[in-house]
């Protein structure tokens, strides 16, 4: 059968075209050969020699050379064809198995390093990226459902407990009211994710200019200083009075303000949260550092993930799109961010390439 496939396939059609000028080429050259000798015999020897038995070895010589070299030249294009082919069938029975079962199968790899095994290798990363895509995909649609599921039903209760009620224009104040901010939390979330999808394809950067670090982490310092004191830990900003960086200055200060809250939401209460600028290498550095109980080890890849939140049951506030915003905001920065054990609590780490 794959024999069959072998000479049906475009790839061996263009093996013959290639071994038919080569043995064009190749017969012209005989050719040459040939005629040349015999001119060459009759110029030193004369017509009046016979010829015919050394013209007949030659001719003998040329057509077993011919021949050996169509039989070979056939033999190469049916083997280099055949492994080709044998390629390519497994790369066409691993796709139609993913059709078929899901993207569980992998391209068989021979081992031998060659471009068909590059091409596999790429193939399956290819697969297993897609594959991991597929499965944030489905946490995320789980996520979203169960976070909108809370305030989708605590509205329902309230707007169903108020039609079998007569009116109270007090009681209905405190429903309407208790009703806007289920619905801003859920709007909220909506704008959220429009504003990472916004920042993940680059639709921001015309906004970049020359900017000072350390001035919109004061600013932000200084936005949460009350929401400090009222689990009574203490906000301070550290590092170098003067800090460049090229960027967006909104984007930026979502960012840092992201990394400040959930510090001193998730952070000890009556701890120490401190954010530290530095310049370094031409490059800019900011930390926010707690002392709190941290992130696990192994949950620290997770974290930056839409949706993803270390409390599993879901019912403390917040959506986990903070660390989503601001692993976008990193990117469209050229930043790479970096989660430290501060034993005890986290420091997270941005760090951004020099300023040009």
């Amino acid at each position: 059968m794959l024999l069959a496939k072998t000479l049906r396939s475009s790839t061996f059609r263009l093996a013959l075209i290639a071994i038919a000028a080569f043995g064009l080429i190749v017969a012209t050259i005989m050719a040459y050969v040939y005629f040349g000798t015999l001119a060459y015999v009759e110029s030193r020897l004369g017509a009046a020699v016979d010829h015919d038995g050394f013209i007949g070895t030659i001719e003998f010589a040329m057509a077993a050379v011919a021949g050996l070299l169509l039989v070979l030249a056939g033999l190469a294009a049916v083997l280099v064809t055949r492994r080709t082919v044998g390629r390519i069938e497994e790369i066409n029975a691993t796709s139609r198995a993913i059709m078929l079962s899901g993207l569980d199968r992998r391209i068989p790899l021979r081992g031998s390093n060659d471009e068909w095994d590059r091409v596999a290798e790429n193939l399956n990363q290819m697969l297993d990226r897609i594959e991991t895509l597929m499965g944030e995909v489905k946490q995320v649609s789980d996520n979203v459902a169960h976070d909108l599921r809370t305030p989708l039903t605590r509205m329902r209760g309230r707007l169903e407990k108020a039609y079998h009620h007569e009116r109270n224009s007090e009681a209905d104040a405190a429903l309407i009211g208790d009703t806007i901010a289920d619905l801003d939390a859920v709007l909220g979330m909506f704008a959220s994710i429009t504003r990472i999808s916004e920042i993940e394809t680059r639709a921001r950067t015309g906004a970049f200019r020359a900017l000072d670090l350390a001035e919109i982490a004061g600013e932000v310092v200084e936005l949460y200083d009350a929401a400090a004191e009222q689990v009574a830990t203490r906000l301070s900003l550290a590092g170098d009075r003067r800090v460049a960086v090229t960027g967006d200055r909104d984007l930026l200060f979502d960012a840092i303000a992201n990394l400040v809250d959930n510090s001193i939401k998730h952070g000890r209460k009556g701890g120490q949260v401190t954010v530290t600028c530095r310049s370094i290498d031409g490059g800019a550095v900011i930390a926010i550092a707690d002392d709190g109980p941290g992130i696990p080890a192994d949950q620290q890849d997770h974290v930056f993930k839409r949706f993803y939140r270390l409390e599993q049951s879901r019912y403390t506030p917040g959506n986990g799109l903070g660390l989503s915003l601001v692993a976008a905001v990193a990117r469209l920065h050229g930043a790479e961010i970096v989660l430290r054990d501060n034993a005890p609590g986290l420091t997270v780490e941005l760090s951004f390439p020099a300023t040009s």
